[in-house]
């Protein structure tokens, strides 16, 4: 007995070829999927075990009979029902929107006590001054400042992912790495907000470390009479109405759909489609010249070379724009000539051109880092035309 004898012989081949691919495909993805627990995951998620997780710290929280939840709902949620007894943990928040600040903002207004982590924890917190960091380093040990009792944890040791201002005195510091703020302590509203630069203190691979233990326990405040909550919410965790109907039948369901969409569409379009060659396709378009470009800087490691080029090139329009043509000028006398020339060009070119300058004779620069360059280079040109333009029309 053949398999669907029911189909025209071309139909049960592309049948049977579809659900192959189906199969062959989900072989390889359950092969190749990422192991959420792995140490290369940085999410600080109280449910995941790796070096970068956070299950050992919830879980001790639980042993030592904090009242802990996690809190996979909108935030909104629990905003309403926040008070001056309500504790929430925010480990390196991933996905903000104007909504979680807005429920951030709610939750200390109403005298709750939160500690957020890392950069993006920085720009949750309300009131917040997070800037990026001062310095690249690996781990650090965090010097105490003042006399407050979480300045008071003991030793504590920090992977800073971010930094804070240092002009607002309402702000008390009480770690910092390097001059560099790392545990910053304030009130806001009626509330408390504890910032760390990074979450490292409350990894599994760290909290066992010196006192970082204690840092995390003396952030949270006194255990009795208060509900603290992990939050998950912004780590993907979301959990609605609509989550709940997810599940095995809603994966078989939307698979489906899109195999009877792929059925139909090769069904009808090797029968309906067009008997006419395809044009012959073009030797090499503007896309691929520019990837074949890029492809070829990469393997040569030629980062210099890319910044090079759009350095000169910027240097002989500004040659142009300043009646300056011919002179060779360093970046400093550069960007004094164009501020002469154009008053009001970004705060940042000096600064732009003095990398440049220096990114010219450093072999070993980034590819990421040249990019950065070139675009920059490629905004303030724009910006200097623009300005040229305007001028010549007043004129």
């Amino acid at each position: 007995m053949k398999l669907f004898a029911s189909l025209d012989a071309k139909d049960r081949k592309l049948l049977i070829g579809c659900l192959a691919s189906v199969a062959v495909l989900a072989f390889v993805t359950a092969f190749f999927s990422r192991n959420q627990n792995s140490d290369d995951n940085t999410v600080p998620s109280s449910y995941l075990t790796g070096r970068h997780g956070a299950r050992a710290a919830y879980e001790l929280l639980q042993a030592q009979g904090y009242s802990v939840v996690r809190w996979e709902q909108p935030l909104s949620d629990l905003a309403e029902r926040a008070d001056a007894q309500t504790v929430v943990i925010f480990a390196d928040p991933i996905e903000i929107t104007a909504e979680d600040l807005k429920a951030v903002r709610d939750i200390v207004a109403r005298g709750g006590r939160v500690l957020a982590t890392g950069w993006s924890g920085g720009r949750l917190a309300p009131d917040g001054d997070v800037r990026p960091p001062t310095m690249f380093q690996s781990a650090c040990k965090l010097t105490p400042q003042g006399l407050d009792t979480l300045a008071g944890s003991g030793e504590v040791w920090m992977d800073p992912a971010a930094s804070w201002g240092e002009d607002r005195p309402k702000d008390r510091v009480q770690y910092d790495c390097a001059g560099a703020p790392a545990v910053v302590e304030y009130y806001a509203a009626k509330g408390e907000v504890i910032w760390w630069a990074s979450s490292t203190p409350l990894e599994n691979g760290a909290i066992s470390r010196a006192d970082n233990l204690n840092l995390f326990l003396n952030s949270l405040g006194p255990r009795e009479g208060r509900h603290f909550y992990w939050d998950e919410s912004l780590h993907g965790e979301t959990r609605t109405e609509w989550f709940y109907a997810r599940g095995p039948a809603m994966f078989l369901l939307e698979t489906g759909l899109i195999g009877i969409g792929l059925l139909t569409l090769f069904s009808f379009s090797r029968r309906s489609g067009p008997l006419r060659n395809l044009p012959a396709p073009v030797r090499a378009t503007p896309v691929e010249f520019l990837e074949a470009l890029g492809s070829l800087y990469a393997e040569a490691g030629a980062s210099v070379t890319a910044v090079e080029l759009a350095y000169e090139r910027f240097r002989r329009k500004v040659a142009v724009l300043c009646g300056l043509k011919g002179a060779k000028m360093s970046a400093a006398e550069l960007g004094q000539a164009l501020r002469r020339r154009f008053p009001q060009a970004a705060s940042g070119l000096e600064e732009d051109l003095a990398e440049c300058e220096e990114a010219v004779t450093n072999e070993e620069l980034a590819p990421k880092k040249a990019l950065a360059l070139v675009q920059a280079l490629n905004r303030h040109g724009e910006a200097l035309d623009a300005a040229a333009r305007a001028g010549a029309a007043r004129r």
